[in-house]
């Protein structure tokens, strides 16, 4: 049977691997649909290399892209367009590997279509996560996780007792920094963030490593994925990337998954669950000789305490720590905030914000705008003058 797959965010780095994974599985995936932003020349060579007919694009952009592929193909635009894609009646499964809270219209309306979703995107689970599996629960839809690290534990729950789970732990690499003292932060740069030790990634998300927000996002995702409390949520520092989870239960035994640093094995996981294809070689352990794990630096990376708080919080709060981020990462990438000005206007905007706690889905997309409009503020009015 060939799944066939839309694929949202294709010309961003998940999107060209799920390409990739796709490429080497003929006859197992197809993809039928594809969504990018702006670059269209990538756009257009994904679509003609996989015989995609059915594309979506920023707007104003829609004519471009339908020039440089001729008679036969669908352009759509914007969001009305990228929604289309996540609810293709043609295909089986939507990968959704959008950054940001953008990607929260697609997903609802994948789950909506009563979808596969293979989820890439953190922040919509971040920012909406109650809705987002009350929405899977009520149609039915099945959510496959992309994160390597819940990727992970998903394959640890399989065929157990879900009563006796007492703790998820999550791994985390560190980031560019993790062997920085830490006087040298405040003057670090976004070509420096941007060399990750282990993994190949987008730079939003190489940044939010470097910070360890996004396992902060992790966290608040997984308490959603797997219906666990924040206390039964750790995080532990683990520098090879080769351990992406560990699930302990009740009897006092823990399960981990092993694996390479390697995006492709949990894209691939996603799109054919619960089928196994060919991957990379595993890891050979003898080689290895052992595995480091040790606590988290809270001095170092304040953001996961922060993205601990906003789940504590809830309502509305983990919303704006995301939409606070969104704008601190892309003013420090563009050179006009210093690198310790991330955590600092997470937690000013964190602080000013007042909580709506049992949000609907327009509280939640209003409280992400203000959150970037004071996000914005701050980094316009302080950027320069923070050390």
């Amino acid at each position: 049977m060939t799944l066939r797959v839309s694929i949202l965010g294709s010309t961003g780095s998940i999107g060209r691997q799920a390409l990739e994974v796709v490429s080497r599985n003929p006859g197992r995936l197809e993809v039928v649909g594809l969504a990018a932003g702006q670059n269209l020349d990538l756009l257009a060579l994904q679509a003609r290399e996989h015989g995609v007919r059915t594309l979506c694009v920023q707007d104003g952009l829609g004519d471009a892209l339908a020039s440089r592929l001729g008679t036969g193909v669908k352009v759509w635009e914007g969001d009305e367009g990228i929604c289309h894609l996540a609810s293709l009646d043609e295909a089986d499964i939507i990968l959704v590997a959008l950054v940001g809270s953008r990607a929260i219209p697609p997903v609802m309306a994948a789950l909506e279509a009563g979808k596969t979703l293979a989820l890439a995107n953190k922040e919509c689970l971040v920012a909406a996560g109650h809705l987002v599996m009350g929405l899977a629960k009520k149609t039915s839809a099945e959510i496959h996780p992309v994160d390597s690290e819940h990727s992970a534990v998903y394959q640890c729950l399989m065929g157990q007792d879900r009563g006796a789970l007492h703790r998820i732990t999550l791994t985390a690499s560190g980031g560019a920094f993790r062997d920085r003292s830490l006087k040298d932060l405040a003057g670090l740069t976004p070509e420096e963030a941007l060399k990750h030790p282990t993994w190949r990634m987008g730079p939003k998300v190489t940044v939010d490593s470097a910070t360890l927000m996004n396992k902060g996002f992790e966290v608040i995702e997984a308490r959603w994925l797997f219906g666990m409390p924040p206390g039964g949520i750790h995080v532990l520092m683990h520098p090879q990337s080769l351990v992406h989870a560990l699930v302990e239960f009740s009897d006092g035994t823990t399960l981990a998954h092993v694996g390479p640093p390697d995006m492709r094995i949990p894209i691939q996981y996603a799109l054919s669950h619960p089928q196994r294809l060919p991957g990379p070689p595993s890891v050979d352990l003898a080689s290895v000789g052992s595995l480091v794990f040790f606590q988290p630096d809270t001095a170092r990376y304040p953001c996961l305490r922060l993205a601990y708080e906003a789940l504590e919080a809830g309502g509305t709060l983990p919303a704006v720590m995301n939409a606070a981020n969104e704008v601190a990462v892309e003013a420090f990438l563009g050179g006009d905030l210093p690198f310790l000005g991330i955590q600092r206007i997470i937690e000013e905007v964190m602080e000013g914000h007042r909580i709506v706690r049992e949000p609907a889905l327009d509280d939640i997309m209003m409280a992400d705008a203000w959150g970037r409009r004071e996000a914005r503020r701050l980094a316009l009015n302080l950027g320069g003058g923070f050390a």
